[in-house]
């Protein structure tokens, strides 16, 4: 049974792929969710696969195609290296069942298009993880600038200054290499302030760019990049973002608007968490110049550390994205975080990094049919 003729009655059938560290998250945030189920554990890693299967009370399966052949599944989520995921995505869509991708959603704007065409084509859910947008101090952010409160958003800037050390590239073979990560810091880490740089801001239209490997002798692609983006509305960005600060410093983004106004949001003190290695920084707004809300910042970072209180922080935002997307499974809608939200995010990386390639300016290419 599809998505698209789910009864409402019954749970959310769901299906990992790639059964890691990030896997791992997905797994525990389900195994909270009413009306969701993690029935099935895909991978190529047999031993890896069972182990991770009988932990979490699911099926072990030895691949996707294996998932989709013994069926049984109305949600894929797709945990693999960033190469991977258009294909799998488009083998999952026309198989008829809902797509959910870890970020990036592809690693370019050809490729995120091919998937939004396969997911209309077979009528299905796609969704990209974006867990950082329920932070309660993101959230803010974003309601501060659709209600107009900083009136039109004109400027922003977007730290991500971070460390990632040989240990960490020595965890599994594919991290720091160009054909298993298809990039670096942008395509890894910074992609998560990306998106909210473009859901803060709209879509991305012109970019120049640069990219370098400042201290990470051993890994093939970029420890820092830097570029500016002019998006669709007129607003400009900057984007710093690095793994090469010993300890990591932040990430950051901070939004200016034409009345003069500005909010901010420090999505991650120190280092981006590493899945199953540590737990992710509260976020706080560390930004808040609204005539008349000074005292309303004063009181968040007390209002959000009770919020927070007893919460499992590295799986909780894992959860309410998935929340959020078992719900519109059932109520035939789109998510929360769309598909198309993820190729403004995807279409930004790339075009720093033909930017880095060419030289020059890059026009990102419309969106596909």
């Amino acid at each position: 049974m599809s998505p698209s003729t789910l009864d409402p009655d019954r749970e959310v059938r769901f299906a990992l792929v790639g059964p890691g560290k990030v896997a791992e998250l997905h797994a525990a945030a389900l195994g909270r969710i009413p009306g969701a189920r993690l029935v099935a554990v895909a991978g190529r890693d047999h031993v890896r696969t069972a182990a991770f299967a009988q932990l979490f009370g699911a099926r072990a399966d030895g691949g996707l195609a294996e998932t989709l052949v013994r069926g049984g599944v109305d949600a894929v989520v797709l945990c693999t290296p960033h190469p991977l995921h258009a294909d799998q995505a488009i083998e999952v869509a026309d198989a008829g069942l809902a797509v959910i991708v870890e970020k990036p959603l592809a690693l370019d704007p050809g490729d995120a298009d091919r998937i939004l065409a396969a997911a209309r084509a077979s009528g299905v859910l796609l969704s990209v993880i974006s867990q950082r947008r329920w932070y309660p101090a993101v959230r803010r952010v974003k309601a501060a600038i659709d209600e107009g409160r900083i009136g039109t958003p004109a400027l922003a800037t977007l730290e991500v200054l971070g460390w990632r050390g040989p240990e960490y590239y020595a965890m599994d073979a594919w991290r720091g290499t160009q054909a298993g990560e298809g990039g670096g810091v942008l395509v890894n880490q910074a992609v998560h302030l990306l998106d909210l740089l473009c859901w803060f801001l709209g879509d991305p239209v012109e970019v120049d760019g640069f990219t370098a490997n400042v201290n990470h002798p051993e890994i093939e692609v970029e420890d820092t990049a830097v570029a500016v983006v002019r998006f669709a509305s007129g607003a400009l960005a900057t984007v710093t973002a690095s793994n090469a600060q010993r300890p990591g410093l932040w990430g950051r983004v901070h939004v200016h608007g034409r009345n003069g106004a500005s909010v901010g949001v420090e999505t991650d003190t120190g280092s981006s968490f590493v899945a199953g290695m540590s737990a992710p920084s509260p976020a706080r707004n560390d930004l808040w110049a609204i005539p008349g809300e000074a005292q309303l910042a004063e009181g968040w970072p007390a209002e959000d550390a009770a919020a927070m209180a007893g919460l499992d922080l590295e799986t909780h935002f894992h959860e309410l994205q998935l929340r959020d997307i078992t719900a519109a499974i059932r109520e035939r809608r789109t998510p929360e975080v769309s598909g198309e939200d993820g190729r403004r995010a995807v279409a930004l990386v790339w075009a720093v990094y033909e930017a880095q390639a060419t030289g020059g300016r890059v026009l990102l290419p419309a969106h596909g049919p």
